[in-house]
């Protein structure tokens, strides 16, 4: 096992196929948020790092992007062998940065590997199209090119997955990349690209730096960085997009969310339970994904209160690398703590209640907010409209179908939706009418596999193709159209 990873003081770069320790200016503190821990030291880099790696990326271009795509999924092949031998390593660092449990890592990691199985079969997908005699003499064909360095910045809540997401994609399409991964989980990203490098990747084909919003804007600006791909909050999102935009970049930049769980009278009560502790409160709540909004519709909200309530009362938070078996772990840091447990005091001030309070869970280490579930919302609150991204679900009542789908549209957010019903016509109205990307009947958590795009819609996304899928693939190449006449008549004339 590497000691850049587990052991460093410093947490490592690597640019040109070589890891370093640049003498930054300042570093961040990577935590285990079970204990509040520092367990590393990450640097916060700038311009500078950032035009080193990026360079290295444009040099490596020029031959990678020559290989043929056969050999590049080869590497990817031999990529997701060695993510399979080094699974429960993975997932224990991932564990330990983040916080989540062992099981939640397990699934990090696997939906990361999703990415990577989709990429080993991209040679069948970017053959192309053709169609011969599209006029007189005239044949036509399509290819489709890799478009340059590409960038990715990502967040905290996935290590694995959401890089995952990026760069083997862009890498196997025969573009080069370059990550700046959460300076909060810098270490899962670390070790990947480790096994990226001894999966047989030449130098310069992978990057990675670390930092801050100064090599965001890097990335941004950059005039050899000729896309960028962002997961995070809606406001930073939407700075990257502007920026990289603006610098004439692609940018596909998927932001926050406010997701609803809709139960319906005749929703399968045990299920539909168990659906909505693991939408709402898996890892910690801080994912976009996460049902963070639960309605109840009609009769039967009070017995559902109950129910959850009763629960959480059953959910085991704890340590989640002392205690395997933990249903919930820490939040991401003690900032992020004391923001979600701000959120929680003010409820009582809007007219909501407090059911089940997380603020009273009592942990002399780490950053811990217990299970938090808040009844009588209404629509204009801030607990309904804005993203708390943590572990607390907010209920509303209302009356009908159509109100509960009237109020979740008035949400600036557009990522995820399920509906828990047994008819067929109230979850197709539902599907039909409800304003986001993507949608569950009887599933708490609707995200897609590797084979479909994750499709966010309004403020919950800016660019136009999504991560994954064929989008995926699309966003990462560029068509090249050619037309080729050849005159029979000319040939023939000169003896050929």
């Amino acid at each position: 096992m590497s000691t850049a990873v587990l052991e460093a003081a410093t947490v490592p770069l690597l640019i040109n196929g070589k890891w370093t320790r640049p003498d930054a200016d300042s570093f961040g503190d990577v935590f285990n948020p079970s204990t509040g821990d520092v367990i590393a030291k990450v640097p916060m880099c700038g311009a500078k790092e950032v035009d080193a790696a990026v360079e290295a990326g444009s040099r490596a271009f020029v031959t990678w992007s020559t290989t043929p795509v056969t050999k590049r999924a080869a590497v990817m092949f031999k990529f997701r062998q060695l993510i399979e031998q080094h699974f429960d390593e993975l997932c224990r660092i991932c564990t330990r940065e983040n916080g989540k449990t062992p099981e939640e890592s397990k699934g990090d990691v696997k939906r990361g590997m999703e990415v990577g199985e989709f990429c080993c079969g991209l040679p069948h997908i970017l053959k192309g199209e053709s169609l011969p005699q599209i006029a007189d003499e005239i044949d036509a064909f399509t290819t489709r090119e890799p478009i340059g360095v590409c960038a990715g910045i990502t967040p905290f809540n996935f290590p694995a997955m959401v890089p995952l997401w990026m760069y083997p994609m862009a890498i196997t399409c025969g573009n080069t990349f370059v990550l700046k991964p959460s300076e909060k989980v810098p270490l899962t990203a670390v070790r990947m690209g480790e096994l990226l490098m001894e999966a047989g990747l030449p130098e310069g084909v992978f990057n990675i730096v670390h930092g801050g919003r100064e090599v965001v804007d890097a990335l941004c600006t950059h005039p050899k960085v000729a896309s960028l791909s962002f997961v995070g909050s809606t406001r930073v999102a939407q700075h990257v997009y502007e920026l990289g935009c603006k610098h004439g970049k692609r940018v596909q930049s998927a932001g926050g969310a406010k997701n609803v769980l809709l139960v319906m009278p005749d929703a399968e009560p045990d299920s539909t339970l168990r659906a909505i502790l693991g939408s709402a409160f898996g890892n910690a709540g801080q994912r976009c994904m996460a049902g963070s909004v639960l309605m109840g519709v009609g009769r039967n909200a009070d017995e559902l209160r109950d129910r959850v309530v009763d629960g959480l009362s059953k959910l085991k938070v704890d340590d989640t690398l002392a205690n395997p078996k933990a249903d919930m772990g820490p939040v991401i840091d003690g900032v992020a703590r004391d923001r979600i447990v701000k959120t929680i005091k003010r409820v009582p001030g809007e007219g909501a209640q407090i059911v089940a309070d997380g603020t009273s869970l009592a942990r002399d280490r780490g950053f811990f907010v217990g299970p938090t579930l808040v009844d009588h919302v209404r629509p204009e609150m801030g607990v309904f409209t804005e993203e708390i991204f943590g572990p607390v679900l907010t209920m509303l009542r209302p009356r009908t179908l159509d109100e509960a789908i009237a109020w979740m549209n008035t949400v600036q957010y557009g990522n995820g939706a399920s509906i828990f019903t047994a008819s067929g016509s109230t979850a197709r109205q539902f599907v039909r009418e409800i304003q986001a990307g993507m949608c569950g009947v009887n599933v708490g958590v609707p995200a897609p596999i590797a084979l479909f795009s994750f499709s966010g819609w309004n403020q919950s996304f800016f660019g136009d193709l999504h991560v994954q899928g064929v989008e995926g693939m699309m966003f990462y190449t560029r068509q090249k159209c050619v037309l080729s006449r050849w005159d029979k008549n000319y040939v023939r004339q000169h003896g050929w």
